[in-house]
């Protein structure tokens, strides 16, 4: 209609210019023949010899050309909107029942948004189309269905929805943070923390492929084992030592703040996305991107990627039956999963003689008093943890560890695994068969740098790792930690640490230099292991049985345990209670030592030294505790000792 009158205002002058020139071709015939005729036929008012009858023609045809277009135009436009207006009431009307059935559903936070098609017909500039509903975030409640009234008359304030058609990613996710933390372990956690206490007002986001917050590994082969608790799994809390409760996490869930939050966070905060992994680095473009394809940009980055755990290949190859009776233990799912194994098997096999296979083996044998569980530890090693303890410590320990309730199969060397009726037939080399109802792979860790090639980062061709500088920096705004970083140790030399210890104190210096510290990596890590509440070990340096050592023992009383040491220092995790600060000059016992000599059947406490030129490079402390900060600094003072025994003074373990 609207056009219709604006072709009939340009049109209507030129119809009474017509007019008038017709009337005037007229009045000229008729003078012309000497008479005024009463009425001009209207044959002569289009045809006149003279005076535009041919115009007069044409624009009749004119005017009804516009007439016939304007009518057709109009029905085509007002048939076109009507259609048009149905498809997207019955859009919307889709899309409401699309909505209220995601939220009866209850999405999970991974699910992506639904984005909206492109109309495959344009809308004219005039008429706005409705907010499209299901742009909605799965988590958000839709707004109550206005139905036909939304359709009809949409309103011009409606806000934009905040995600681009462009953008497939959840809106939970950030798409910039200034502090990126690659990885949800220990590391990442104690960089956090670092960070914030540096700069209050810092925005951290923790990206992770575990669906947990960061929480604490130690416990999974230890504490929680011998938890009175049937619900321990889904608690996840425990008693220590010394009899007190925490749980395996860091902080709470109400510690972080939630990713879709930290953008806008006007004091900053830690946020964590669960459940995520980055798969590639641009290490130029200073951005990452997720396994959903996701990116995320950054200031500064963080690669506390971890390792996974080693398998034989053994055990690989004998295919997925045999890996479904396996597990490969280092998360909290693995833990899960082993508990309610253990509880419902006859037999179960631990290959490796080391820290995890060692913990796990005494755990499970403790529980097999009750159960009825028959547990297997085999190792390639003569005796247990044969690769760090000397060879007359090791046999002794492995008397500890049979009478937790383990058999031991020692200098083992697998050959093959087969799954036949239903039980897992292990055959070593030196044709010993071993059936068992599953097996647990515990040789060792492999560092993960998967993003090594994408980013363009070196990682040690002798340890493993992504190799760092003093201040830990891989690049000048990407630092690595934890078990991921291959080091340079001013007395060790070249080095990588897999230990919780190491993990904590290179995440918190990290976190330092992130925030302009620049400082250099001095700390000597510690490790501990608890074979049980009564026989536990610290240990620093390079630990390796192959170098030469020098033990000296003493008989241990009854605060001689991990349980007495815990409650003194009143945490389980006890490289929480010493600080490289207190690594000051040590004071000798005035009591005398008893010399050194043939080593007796008991080794109640002591202090096993390991040499390299002369030099000591590792400590451990067997059955003594809260000592670590003597032993750091006999190995960063690197000087001769002419008499060990004089130096295991330091320590006091002659002392009742």
């Amino acid at each position: 209609m609207l056009k219709c009158r604006i072709a009939w205002r340009k049109l209507a002058p030129l119809a009474r210019a017509s007019s008038t020139v017709c009337r005037q071709n007229v009045r000229r015939a008729g003078l012309t023949h000497g008479r005024l005729p009463a009425q001009a036929p209207v044959a002569h008012m289009s045809t006149g010899p003279t005076g535009g009858g041919r115009e007069n023609q044409l624009y009749i045809l004119l005017v009804g050309a516009a007439c016939v277009g304007s009518g057709v135009y109009l029905y085509r436009t007002l048939r076109g909107d009507q259609t048009r207006y149905q498809e997207r009431v019955d859009e919307i009307a889709a899309r409401h029942q699309k909505v209220a059935t995601e939220e009866i559903a209850a999405p999970t936070e991974s699910e992506p948004p639904v984005v909206p098609e492109t109309e495959p017909q344009a809308e004219p500039a005039a008429e706005p189309s409705p907010e499209p509903i299901a742009e909605l975030s799965p988590e958000e409640p839709s707004a109550p269905a206005p139905d036909a009234e939304a359709a009809a008359a949409p309103s011009d304030t409606t806000e934009p929805s905040p995600v681009a058609e462009s953008t497939p990613a959840t809106p939970k996710v950030p798409s910039h943070t200034p502090y990126l933390l690659i990885g949800g372990g220990t590391a990442s956690f104690a960089a956090a923390r670092s960070i914030r206490a540096r700069d209050p007002g810092a925005k951290v986001l923790i990206v992770t492929d575990e669906p947990d917050l960061p929480y604490m590994r130690p416990p999974l082969s230890k504490e929680l084992w011998f938890s009175d608790d049937p619900s321990v799994t889904e608690t996840l809390r425990f008693k220590q030592w010394n009899g007190k409760e925490r749980s395996i996490y860091f902080q709470p869930a109400s510690f972080y703040i939630s990713p879709e939050e930290l953008e806008s966070a006007e004091n900053g905060g830690v946020a964590v996305l669960t459940g995520k992994k980055v798969v590639h680095m641009d290490v130029r473009g200073n951005k990452v991107k997720l396994d959903d394809d996701t990116e995320i940009s950054y200031n500064k980055c963080l690669i506390a990627t971890g390792g996974v755990p080693r398998n034989l290949q053994v055990i690989e190859r004998a295919g997925e039956e045999v890996m479904k009776k396996t597990t490969l233990f280092r998360k909290i799912e693995d833990f899960k999963s082993l508990d309610k194994v253990s509880r419902n098997i006859q037999s179960i096999t631990i290959i490796g003689g080391g820290f995890l296979g060692s913990e796990l083996a005494c755990a499970l044998g403790r529980k097999s008093h009750e159960s009825g569980l028959e547990v297997i530890q085999m190792y390639p090693e003569k005796g247990n943890m044969g690769k760090v303890l000397p060879e007359y410590l090791s046999n002794w320990t492995t008397e500890k560890v049979k009478q937790e309730g383990v058999k031991i199969i020692s200098e083992a060397l697998v050959k093959s695994v087969n799954l036949k009726d239903d039980k897992l037939e292990i055959l070593l080399k030196d044709g010993r068969l071993v059936k068992t109802d599953h097996l647990v792979a515990a040789v060792g860790l492999e560092p993960n740098v998967d993003l090594a090639k994408s980013a363009g980062l070196e990682v040690d061709s002798d340890f493993g790792g992504f190799r760092v500088n003093a201040e830990l920096q891989a690049r000048s705004n990407i630092w690595v930690a934890g078990d991921a970083a291959c080091f340079y140790d001013i007395r060790l030399g070249r080095r990588r640490v897999e230990h919780h210890d190491h993990a904590v104190v290179s995440g918190r210096l990290a976190g330092e230099n992130m925030t302009g510290a620049n400082k250099p990596y001095w700390h000597q890590s510690m490790f501990w292991s608890d074979l049980g509440p009564d026989v536990g070990y610290e240990a620093i340096g390079i630990v390796d049985s192959s170098l030469p050592t020098v033990g000296v023992f003493a008989k241990a009383t009854a605060k001689d345990t991990p349980k007495a040491a815990t409650e003194k220092s009143g945490t389980g995790i006890r490289s929480e209670s010493e600080t490289e600060d207190t690594a000051t000059s040590p004071v000798a016992s005035s009591t005398p030592a008893p010399a050194m000599g043939a080593h007796k059947d008991d080794y109640g406490k002591g202090v096993i030294f390991y040499l390299r030129d002369k030099v000591v490079v590792g400590i451990i402390l067997w059955n003594v505790f809260n000592r670590m900060p003597i032993a750091r600094k006999i190995i960063k003072d690197g000087e001769e000792h002419a008499d060990l025994n004089e130096v295991a003074k330091l320590f006091n373990i002659h002392e009742d």
